[in-house]
């Protein structure tokens, strides 16, 4: 599972630096790098290794193969998905097109979200961290024990 909270630098080149504990999530999964993408619910990246394709796929597949919703979230999800493999510091290259729609400007923000992970300008991320807070404040008594 993806947890923590990790600001790191994105350097000119493009490059940031996932975090060991990410990193090592990843190479369970049989893939030296992760896999991103632009994120439907804002400017913001979100990721993972290849496992959460395969959930994502598991979950399509319950659809109907001609509905068109799923046309669009398969060609949103796998179409705009890069694999990115790690460079010997545990680096990737974020392309221009993800650092673009994401706003990166400096300091990126790794969040664990359990099965993915999203990456965030870290301004962004702190803009939205209270509103966070409160929401989870006001929906903890909606979780079950299973």
């Amino acid at each position: 599972m993806f947890v923590s909270t990790t600001t790191n630098n994105l350097d000119a080149k493009g490059r940031i630096s996932v975090p060991a504990s990410f990193r090592t999530q990843c190479a369970v999964s049989g893939f030296e790098g992760v896999v991103l993408w632009p994120s439907l619910d804002g400017a913001y990246l979100e990721g993972g290794d290849q496992s959460i394709l395969v959930h994502y796929q598991e979950m399509l597949d319950q659809m109907d193969m001609y509905d068109p919703g799923r046309e669009a979230l398969e060609l949103v999800i796998f179409g705009e998905s890069e694999f990115l493999s790690f460079d010997s510091t545990g680096r990737v290259s974020l392309p221009a097109k993800f650092r673009d729609y994401a706003g990166f400007d400096g300091k990126v923000t790794f969040v664990g979200r359990g099965r993915k992970f999203e990456v965030w300008d870290a301004r962004a991320h702190e803009t939205r961290r209270a509103d966070l807070k409160a929401t989870a404040l006001a929906n903890r008594h909606r979780m079950k024990p299973v």
